[in-house]
């Protein structure tokens, strides 16, 4: 089956993740795709295949007869974010010559709105109707990472043992729930959740979310006078005292951000839930303490209790456990060169299960899908990308075979 085929499989399976429930998967729907997996890795002859209480699914490739080389980890994650609707994905595919794409129910793609798009005139792309995401995120690292383990068993191409991982919830920030670093017995690993082809990546958003509640004091507005405090016009008073211009719609490259995520309230009792990203550790805490201070100062004014703000971290930037392993970055670049694709690195605007991983101790970098315009209904994949990543990924399996001082 060609990494094409299996995408298109993949994709029809509805795995959408919420972010608001406590489960473990966050949805049941998202095991459908994971009891699929566990029976192709199982009918590849995978051998340790099982599936865990979060729905991760994990299997090893034995390696190569009389061949030496350090357990390696791909790693790719099955579930898509709901910030699209992810069910019933008509995918289809078109040949782009520049011409704008309609898609369907109002929606178009092409260079007036990306203008990268350029890059990919002359190339087939698998696209959607309009109306729902595609998946390329992370689909397409899983078809990819399939295709790569049955092309190294049908040409019998030395490799070393492989761990094959495939998590629940990475769009909601709990894909490596369930997995234990010490248990998976792997030296390295890569994610394979990237961007345009050519992409690695070793540098990361730190990340934390902040949950913000208000508390006020409901009377009838004819009497409110003196009495009254409005949680919700208290809540929007407090988003006022944030940086206007440190959100994603006015940052790029390396600056971070505060991002409103959702609110929700009335007089009594409102919310509001924040997402909170840098790349620098101590630009990140100072964010974070953004945060604090607004709620003293709305305190300050409202009297205790009115504000009530809580911060959970997420994960960090893996770029200072990664330089040590600079082999990891090496390698990428190679297998890419090898395949005919020109290698580049930029730091990611968000987070993958690799950076958890790897500060839990399994230096783990993040690897291109192909994919473009994740998270939307505008998202596409040239279907040569889906063709030339599991070859990368073979290179770079390749490339410890033998290699005693990985």
């Amino acid at each position: 089956m060609t990494s094409k085929e299996r995408f298109l499989k993949y994709v029809s399976y509805h795995t959408t993740s919420s972010e608001e429930s406590e489960t473990s998967p966050s949805t049941m729907r998202q095991l459908d795709l994971s009891r699929e997996l566990l029976a192709e890795m199982k009918d590849l002859g995978l051998r340790d295949v099982f599936m865990d209480s979060c729905g991760n699914v994990i299997g090893t490739l034995p390696a190569a007869p009389d061949t030496e080389a350090p357990v390696v980890a791909l790693i790719a994650h099955v579930d898509t974010s709901c910030a699209a609707s992810g069910e019933n994905v008509h995918a289809r595919e078109v040949l782009y010559d520049g011409t704008e794409i309609v898609l369907g129910h109002g929606v178009t793609l092409g260079e007036s709105r990306f203008p990268f798009m350029k890059e990919v005139r002359g190339k087939k792309l698998l696209v959607t109707d309009g109306s729902t995401l595609l998946g390329a995120d992370d689909k397409a690292g899983v078809a990819e990472i399939m295709t790569a383990v049955e092309t190294l068993l049908r040409e019998e191409i030395p490799h070393g043992e492989l761990r094959i991982i495939f998590t629940t919830d990475e769009e909601v920030g709990r894909g490596t729930e369930g997995l234990d670093v010490n248990a998976l017995g792997c030296r390295w690993a890569y994610t394979v959740d990237g961007g345009a082809l050519g992409g690695y990546e070793y540098e990361n958003f730190n990340a934390a979310s902040a949950r913000v509640r208000f508390h006020g004091v409901g009377i009838h507005p004819g009497s409110a006078k003196g009495i009254m405090k409005n949680a919700a016009t208290i809540g929007m008073e407090f988003h006022a005292l944030l940086p206007a211009d440190q959100v994603p719609e006015k940052t790029e490259g390396y600056e971070g951000f505060i991002h409103l995520m959702n609110m929700t309230g009335n007089v009594v009792e409102a919310e509001l839930d924040y997402i909170i990203r840098d790349h620098d550790k101590e630009l990140f805490e100072a964010k974070k303490r953004l945060i604090l201070d607004a709620a003293d100062k709305i305190n300050g004014i409202y009297g205790p209790g009115t504000a009530e703000a809580e911060l959970r971290d997420g994960y960090y930037n893996m770029k200072e456990k990664i330089l040590p392993h600079a082999h990891l970055l090496t390698r990428a670049e190679d297998a890419f060169r090898a395949c005919g694709v020109t290698p580049y690195s930029e730091p990611v605007r968000g987070g993958t299960d690799g950076a958890v991983l790897t500060w839990e101790g399994l230096p783990c970098p993040n690897l291109s899908t192909g994919g473009y315009n994740f998270h939307g209904v505008q998202e596409f994949i040239p279907v040569d990308s889906l063709e030339i990543m599991p070859r990368v990924l073979i290179e770079i399996v390749k490339s410890f075979c033998g290699d005693r001082t990985a």
